[in-house]
């Protein structure tokens, strides 16, 4: 007995194909043609299994149907790539699951090698069938075997260069095909080192920001001023191992109005260590106290000392202001401990509209006597008597 099965048009889409059977005995191949009418009616239609050439399905690697276009395909690829990169998962297997995400994504993507990978599977591309660029495209499927990171990389950052920053995790359907919803991007410092790690896709942490206090007098926050400040930090040497101390001078620009506790931040001018992102270096704003005033935000506090008698006789003080002039306050009325009166617009310029200026707040310290004379008494006694 002998067995002939023919196929006709077998692709690697699923496609069921149908295809006939025949048995022949070796006696009756001679009468094969006088009964082949009969023979094309008794045999019946055989439904042959889904034929798909050997090799990886990089449909099912990217989680799409074969017939899916490429928005479809950059999806699958997005969803796939987050949820495999190294960095983000820590089974044995993702990194070279990874690969294998990333190689059916460059083929895929890629018209003519889709379209031999359709027809004659991965062996297709191995073996040059159909065209020349098979062999292209196994080169190049090779390469990203060998480095993966470089198609997630161009992927997600296109033609700009980013360091990356892994962000909180995303469980929602519609955030998981978004890639960026997953990621953090920053240029603040400047770019990565170079551009091996840019195509590796490191992930490269920064060392917490080294923070200085920054005393400031109220004079110098009234007119402004610039700081030149000295650090000393830690700096890769050309072999980018091994580290060596430089001195550095910072020049913080103190604005006009600023208040205590702003902050002024030098990205990357910290210490430096191999494979990280240099600190930030960074300035808190204090205020060094004052002879003469206290800081109320923009408005700044002068206490005069006044004596009993001036209290309730009155009189004029002298205030003294920030640009070195005296302001006379006149004083008719009885002050008590603890009374106040503003000087307007003589306090320090406000940070958002330096033009304006806040108050100079006057508050009145009564100085009592600590003894009073008996003729003294009697004469105050009698002139308070209806007080």
């Amino acid at each position: 007995m002998v067995l002939i099965w023919t196929q006709f048009g077998v692709k690697h889409k699923n496609v069921n194909v149908k295809c006939k059977v025949r048995v022949m005995h070796r006696d009756d191949s001679s009468s094969s043609s006088s009964s082949s009418g009969e023979s094309s009616k008794s045999e019946p239609e055989a439904p042959c299994l889904s034929i798909k050439p050997a090799g990886k399905d990089f449909y099912k690697v990217l989680g799409v149907l074969s017939d899916s276009n490429e928005d479809d395909i950059k999806k699958g690829y997005r969803r796939m790539a987050l949820k495999f990169h190294p960095d983000k998962n820590s089974d044995a297997d993702a990194g070279d699951k990874f690969k294998e995400i990333a190689e059916a994504y460059e083929i895929l993507t890629d018209p003519k090698k889709r379209s031999i990978y359709d027809q004659y599977g991965e062996e297709g591309l191995k073996n040059g069938s159909g065209t020349s660029m098979a062999g292209h495209a196994n080169a190049q499927r090779k390469n990203f075997q060998g480095d993966a990171h470089a198609t997630f990389s161009s992927f997600f950052h296109s033609s700009d260069h980013f360091d990356i920053y892994f962000g909180p995790d995303v469980d929602s359907d519609e955030d998981l095909f978004n890639p960026f919803s997953r990621f953090a991007f920053t240029h603040v410092g400047g770019y990565p080192q170079n551009e091996s790690e840019l195509r590796k896709g490191r992930r490269r942490l920064q060392a917490v920001a080294v923070v200085h206090d920054l005393l400031v007098t109220l004079e110098e926050v009234f007119h402004g001023c610039t700081k030149h400040i000295k650090i000393t930090r830690s700096r890769l040497n050309s072999d980018g191992r091994s580290l060596r101390s430089e001195d550095k001078v910072l020049n913080v620009v103190v604005k006009k109005g600023w208040k205590a506790g702003t902050k002024i931040t030098f990205p990357r001018e910290g210490d430096e260590t191999p494979n990280n992102i240099p600190a930030d270096v960074t300035f808190i704003l204090r205020d060094q106290k004052h002879t003469q005033y206290k800081r109320d935000g923009s408005n700044i506090v002068y206490t005069a000392k006044i004596t009993l008698k001036e209290a309730l006789c009155g009189c004029t003080v002298e205030v003294p202001t920030l640009d070195n002039r005296m302001m006379p306050l006149p004083c008719s009325d009885v002050i008590k401990p603890g009374a106040v009166r503003r000087l307007r617009g003589e306090g320090l310029p406000l940070a958002k509209s330096p033009s304006q200026r806040g108050d100079l707040v006057v508050e009145f310290q009564v100085l009592f006597p600590d003894r009073i004379p008996p003729q003294s008494r009697e004469i105050i006694k009698h002139s308070l008597a209806k007080c």
